[in-house]
């Protein structure tokens, strides 16, 4: 990677912004491999994300104020690791694998004191059914939040339903991303106005 950045004049120029790009893409590309399961394209794939790290980790390293390369990248998550499983590294018990969530949120929670908000972390970029799903599992901690609407019985039938809705948004000419991610800030404002209640 190092001689990539200073060898190739196109890596030269690149900033963490515009890596953004191709880190989507890859990322999407990586979930395409996991989700019909082809072995060949998740090597590949995990290492084209891997990459993206790499790249990112030497753009940052170069940074003039704030330096930092793959090596503090990786000794960080090693130390956050660590810090989210006491039941392997230290002493805590955990038999169970809700027993390792509640280590886990509760390393988490002492990692984020700063977060004001049940919210605060969920990224604005994320795509809106993949948001309002983390959005409605955060919201639940403040709020009850009714499930309405169809109730399928599988995963399968609820691909079918979002795709049913998905396709009378198409008819009506209305953008349901748009519709979703709109019906989102109602709930985050809900949720916000609720914490500042308590």
């Amino acid at each position: 990677m190092r001689l990539v950045r200073e060898r190739c004049v196109w890596s030269q120029q690149i900033t963490h912004r515009d890596l953004v790009p191709y880190l989507i893409e890859e990322s999407h590309e990586l979930i395409d491999a996991v989700e019909s399961d082809d072995r060949v394209e998740l090597r590949e794939e995990l290492g084209d994300l891997l990459w993206q790290v790499l790249f990112h980790s030497a753009v940052a390293a170069q940074d003039p104020d704030d330096p930092f390369d793959i090596d503090e990248v990786a000794r960080g998550l090693t130390e956050k690791m660590v810090r989210r499983h006491p039941h392997v590294f230290g002493d805590a018990v955990a038999n169970t694998p809700e027993e390792v969530l509640v280590h886990w949120n509760a390393a988490k929670a002492a990692e984020k004191r700063e977060r004001r908000s049940v919210l605060d972390g969920v990224p604005s970029g994320m795509p809106a059914l993949a948001r309002a799903q983390k959005v409605l599992g955060r919201a639940s901690k403040v709020l009850e939040v009714p499930a309405e609407g169809p109730t399928p019985a599988s995963e399968a039938e609820l691909g079918e339903t979002l795709l049913a809705l998905v396709a009378r948004a198409r008819e009506q000419g209305w953008d349901a991303e748009r519709a979703l991610r709109e019906r989102l800030r109602l709930l985050e404002t809900d949720v916000r106005a609720a914490e500042s209640r308590h």
